[in-house]
């Protein structure tokens, strides 16, 4: 069953005084977002995100879509009123109101949902659709009018409701892609972790590049209290619920003054414990350890230049894979040119069978840090005939990112830019750097397309869930999502159907086989499966959600992903509502 809103106008909320609360005089507020209602055939869900900490919150319901008769609240003539966890019934005439039963509600951490039978209301709507009017207070907060439609009645027989979902242009702080923010050097200056935060709920951003330099260690180890500076970066990095794109590096000089291959290795088995500690939240590692700023071209010890002898490439790689070797294998590294990966593991690129197997080829990315930069972007590529394709097979499966490094303007204009980022899947990209570049982004009106576009951007499309299901028995359950970002996700993330009682609020998480990673860029992917209730499952009315959390991180919902949607997404959990209910019984 389909549940559809829009939007019809604004109002005026009246200055009225009862028992169940004081609704202060105002003009439709914006401080009310997210305004959601859906249905299943059985029960109507109602959702709105608020700010601040109200006493109140509230739904009028105008069942008989006339705004002459019931409560008049914002263009609606309301017929029912859902104040906390009561739906009254309208007395007749002015603020009077008769209660009517208890709701399952809830309002905390800026959401407020409700969940009640539809027969409670009535339903007297015609055709099939109701008046809704969202308010909190104090302060007052009024949305507009909106206009439920309940969809049509699905086939008898306990046939699965059909729910159809909206899609939102919202900016999405969603984790492990995006643009990154780069501030300052890693190892001599410290994150602030109110700062990090920040990135995360007011710009959108959920990724910092840590560019980790080791200039004081080219001849001896690490000491104790650079590593012990390391962990407070990677746990700044945590509290703020971001994650770090890293890189370690010798010299940010042209005179390429980085550390030899057993110095290097040497290094590597130091950091690994704190690699392997905070594996939850890097991103990504660059390869970095070579040559000026980690990116292998000026060089003491790996062939400067490009002038690089087979005897340097053997050390370039026993660094790649020394590094594979001490990061968890959940993590992906990127190498900074196509040809360094071609060089290494064969110029084949990864095949969908080979992807996410756990080998180096499958663990091994890309960075492009003078992205649109000149025909090659200063060096990157030496043979885009070969290396294009190659790297838009690849990037399907690995890990693609970087930044700009310099005004081209063949190549940095907004159609070259969001196309090349498209092809090659990019996942992230700099935000800092360089400046007349991303400038350039703005007034060319496409900033906003990759804010939204890079990486992964799943958008729920509908999906159809049973109604009634019985302890230890099937739910067959099958929903649409479309990804509409430029990538797939990197890293492994865990994909769930959560039952959550209406009565007690109690979560039953049943995994799902689905492998978000497989969820390509620019397709759909319908999730069709048969899951096993738990045979002591109470009976009752549960509520159908879609968890997408991180693995490593499953209780910090600012972790897991949101879809794309209007009205589904719950911050205070990092659940995504489907708009469905089963009765279990």
């Amino acid at each position: 069953m389909s549940s559809k809103l829009r939007w019809l106008g604004g109002g005026l909320a009246l200055a009225l005084t009862a028992g169940l609360g004081v609704v202060l005089a105002a003009t439709a507020n914006a401080s009310i977002t997210e305004p959601s209602a859906t249905s299943t055939a059985t029960d109507v869900t109602y959702r709105f995100a608020y700010a601040g900490t109200p006493e109140f919150t509230r739904v009028y319901i105008d069942t008989d879509r006339d705004a002459s008769t019931g409560f008049a609240q914002g263009g609606a003539g309301a017929d029912f009123l859902l104040e906390n966890a009561t739906l009254y019934q309208h007395g007749g005439s002015g603020w009077s109101w008769t209660p009517v039963t208890a709701v399952v509600h809830t309002h905390a951490d800026g959401v407020a949902t409700w969940t009640l039978p539809r027969a409670a209301i009535g339903e007297t709507a015609t055709p099939g659709e109701t008046d809704l009017v969202f308010q909190a207070e104090s302060p007052e907060q009024t949305s507009e009018k909106i206009t439920q439609g309940y969809g049509a009645e699905p086939p008898a027989g306990g046939a699965g409701a059909t729910v159809t979902y909206t899609a939102t242009d919202e900016i999405i702080a969603n984790p492990e892609r995006g643009l990154y923010r780069h501030a300052g050097e890693c190892d001599s200056s410290a994150f602030s972790e109110a700062t990090l935060r920040s990135y995360r709920t007011d710009a959108k951003i959920s990724l910092v590049m840590c560019v980790f330099y080791l200039r004081g260690f080219r001849a001896g180890p690490i000491d104790a209290a650079t590593l012990s500076h390391l962990q407070k970066q990677f746990d700044a990095v945590r509290a703020a619920g971001v994650k770090m794109v890293l890189r370690f590096a010798y010299t940010d000089s042209a005179d390429g003054a980085d550390a030899p291959t057993d110095r290097v290795l040497a290094h590597l088995d130091q950091l690994a414990p704190y690699l392997q500690r905070n594996a939850d939240v890097i991103e990504v590692m660059q390869s970095g350890f070579v040559g000026a700023w980690g990116e292998g071209y000026y060089t003491q010890n790996f062939g400067n230049n490009g002038v690089v002898t087979a005897a340097d490439r053997a050390n370039r790689k026993a660094v790649h894979d020394k590094i594979l070797q001490v990061l968890p294998a959940t993590r992906m590294v990127q190498l900074r040119t196509p040809n360094f990966k071609r060089t290494m593991y064969g110029t084949a690129a990864l095949t969908d069978a080979q992807a996410y197997d756990g080998s180096a080829a499958a663990r091994t990315g890309h960075h492009n840090d003078c992205f649109l930069a000149d025909a090659t972007d200063q060096g990157t590529y030496t043979d885009t005939a070969v290396e294009y394709p190659y790297l838009a097979a690849e990037t399907r499966y690995t890990a693609m990112g970087g930044e700009t490094c310099a005004v081209h303007p063949a190549r940095t204009q907004c159609p070259t830019a969001t196309a090349e980022m498209a092809r090659f899947h990019y996942t992230y990209l700099n935000h800092d750097y360089h400046p007349a570049v991303i400038d350039g982004f703005r007034t060319g009106g496409c900033l906003t397309t990759i804010e939204r576009q890079l990486g992964y951007r799943f958008t729920l499309v509908d999906g159809t869930y049973p109604q009634t299901a019985t302890p230890g028995g099937a739910l067959p359950v099958s929903l649409t999502v479309r990804n509409d970002g430029w990538a797939a996700p990197i890293n492994p993330r865990g994909a769930e159907l959560i039952l959550r009682a209406t009565s007690t609020g109690a979560v039953t998480r049943l995994p799902l086989a689905a492998d978000p990673r497989r969820w390509a860029a620019g397709a759909g992917a319908t999730v069709a499966e048969t899951l096993t209730l738990p045979a002591t499952l109470a009976p009752g009315s549960y509520e159908l959600l879609l968890g997408l959390p991180d693995p490593q991180l499953p209780g910090r919902p600012e972790y897991a992903i949101r879809t794309a949607n209007t009205g589904t997404w719950e911050p205070s959990t990092g659940f995504n509502r489907l708009g469905a209910t089963v009765t279990v019984g």
